[in-house]
């Protein structure tokens, strides 16, 4: 849904818009595509916060809390994800962020993927794949979790970079 006079992406009931934290946790230096889902979010209306380079999980954690987010993606090209992101989701949960939508995206192997789901972890978008896929699942799973719903959203995943 979108604001009436602004376009913005906002959710029902509320002028709020989706705020978002961008991060590169851990040793991995290839930045370049988080910065353009970066720049893709805040283009799409998002409110976009960018860590930069080799942030611990504590660090991204805690920054995700201070700055009220709803959604958290990490990028890790480094072959970490199995380490990184069930590191961050057990952090989010100690510090009552249950209900922010982990996501992120790099090089995951299909196995790796479905493991990470089980562990809470949303959708995880591999190189390729079409910005507008990543903005239209943030702004679905954002606006699932304001209505308190428990079931994924399920937009459009035909790309071939999207993980289903």
């Amino acid at each position: 849904m979108s604001h009436p006079s602004t376009g913005s992406p906002v959710a029902p009931a509320t002028d709020r818009k989706i705020r978002v934290l961008v991060a590169k946790v851990g040793l991995d230096g290839h930045d370049r595509g988080a910065k353009v889902i970066a720049c893709m979010l805040r283009d799409a209306g998002m409110e976009v916060i960018y860590t930069g380079l080799h942030q611990s999980p504590e660090q991204v954690v805690e920054a995700a809390m201070q700055e009220d987010v709803e959604a958290l993606g990490l990028s890790i090209l480094s072959g970490a994800h199995m380490t990184l992101f069930p590191k961050v989701r057990k952090l989010m949960k100690e510090k009552g962020l249950e209900n922010v939508l982990l996501t992120g995206g790099g090089i995951i192997p299909p196995e790796d993927d479905a493991a990470l789901r089980k562990l809470g972890v949303g959708k995880l978008f591999g190189p390729g794949t079409p910005g507008h896929e990543v903005v239209d699942y943030i702004r679905a799973e954002v606006a699932r979790r304001r209505a308190g719903s428990k079931a994924p959203a399920k937009p459009n995943t035909k790309s071939k970079g999207a993980r289903k």
